[in-house]
This record gives C-alpha cells, structure tokens and sequence, in this order.
C-alpha cells in the first residue's frame, strides 16, 4: 500500500527511519525533503533542519510535494494538548473534525475563488484501529482544535475553547484543509503529550513540553513499527 506518512519533532529523534533515502523534491511553493524507503515517504513537518514553528511550517509545499509523488493515502500524526480531563496524556486519538478559526487557512486557491469541502477522510483509520489494538487503544471520533502558536495557549484561552473539541494543536487543520483540495485522503492520528494550560491544574511551557514528548517517544516509535507491519 502506497501511504504517507507525516510528522513531528519525535521522527527526527527516531532511529527507526535512520536508513531510509533522504530525498528533496521541487514543488512550485519551495523544496521539500522528504525520507522514503518502498511504497512509504515520511515528511517532517518541520523540517529536518532547524526545527520552524507551527505557524512558519511551508504546508503547501509538504502537501504539494505528497500529491506530485503520486500519494492519496496521508496518514498524520500529531503532538496534542488535551482539553478533556478523561483524556489524560499517554492517550491516543484519532481526530475526524476539527476546528480552525483563529488564523487565515493555507489554501491552493490564491487565485480562484473557490474552496474544497472541509473534513478529515480517516479511511485508514479502522484498520488501524483494528490492527493496533490490543497493543494501542485509539479513541476516534475525536474534534481537533487550532491555534496558531508558537506560543501555548494562554489559561484563559484554554477556558474558552475547551468546550470546542477534545484536543488542541497547531498543524493539523492546515493539512487537512490542503489534502482536500488536492483530493488526498487525510488519516488523523495525535498522542496527547499534555493537559492543555491550566487543566488539571497544569502549567506548560517549552521545556516542560519537551520533557513529556520525550517521555511518549518509545509510544512513538512502536507505534510506527506497527503501522509500517500494517500497512506494508
């Protein structure tokens, strides 16, 4: 099966893809390096040099590249905070609408007034959830919030939005809006790595939020193991 795959920070700290072909492609929105092994391509979405915010990350050209390489299949995975206190972090979700009010969407359509019908295809998602299980529990149907970063929410934010959606993040409304309009199919996967600032009593900041992504990285890496056995 012809899928890929797209992801964060946790890939570059990965081993798992440390053999596979390092590749740049051309698009006509920039360059876009990719790693690539079989029927499977994996793009960083922020980059694999220095890291670029979610707000500064070229998602036209990342989904762009995707469609030039001949792939329909796209399956995401994102770092999330949670806005449900039933969903603590260590969860994973899969996300099937989401909400994106807060900054102007990256769109293919400068030019034409026109615009793809929003939504999230997940139609990997059952296998998946099929074939992950028992070892990974995947709760779906879930509602994905944006934000524009790079800055966490403030408390106050959280309080507004958190009856919005389930999760919150800063990347995932932006490739699935482009994935539309190009005609892929977006799969939704995100790993909840915080309480979203203030549940719970929390507070985050950046080194706190790289403390616990580090500490789902071994979630992270078997979790592609397996999906790479799926869908392989």
């Amino acid at each position: 099966m012809k899928v890929a795959f797209i992801s964060g920070t946790s890939i570059v700290n990965s081993t798992l893809f440390s053999a596979w072909d390092v590749r740049t492609v051309e698009t006509s929105y920039g360059a876009v390096t990719y790693k690539t092994k079989g029927d499977f391509a994996l793009i960083n979405r922020h980059g694999y040099a220095f890291p670029l915010p979610p707000h500064s990350i070229n998602y036209r050209a990342n989904i762009r590249a995707l469609a030039d390489l001949g792939f329909q299949d796209v399956v995401s995975l994102n770092s999330v905070g949670s806005l449900k206190k039933n969903l603590p972090p260590g969860t994973m979700v899969s996300c099937s609408d989401y909400v994106g009010l807060q900054q102007g969407p990256a769109t293919f359509f400068d030019q034409e007034l026109k615009g793809a019908a929003p939504g999230i295809a997940n139609n990997l998602i059952p296998l998946l959830c099929e074939k992950l299980a028992p070892e990974f529990s995947i709760q779906a149907g879930k509602v994905y919030v944006q934000m524009r970063g790079p800055r966490f929410e403030t408390k106050a934010e959280i309080k507004i939005v958190q009856h919005w959606g389930d999760v919150i993040g800063m990347t995932a409304a932006h490739e699935a809006d482009l994935c539309g309009e190009l005609g892929l199919r977006y799969n939704s996967l995100a790993i909840i790595d915080n309480y979203a600032n203030g549940l719970e009593g929390s507070e985050i900041d950046f080194a706190k939020f790289k403390d616990l992504v580090k500490d789902n990285q071994g979630k992270v890496n078997r979790l592609f193991a397996r999906m790479l056995e799926i869908l392989g």
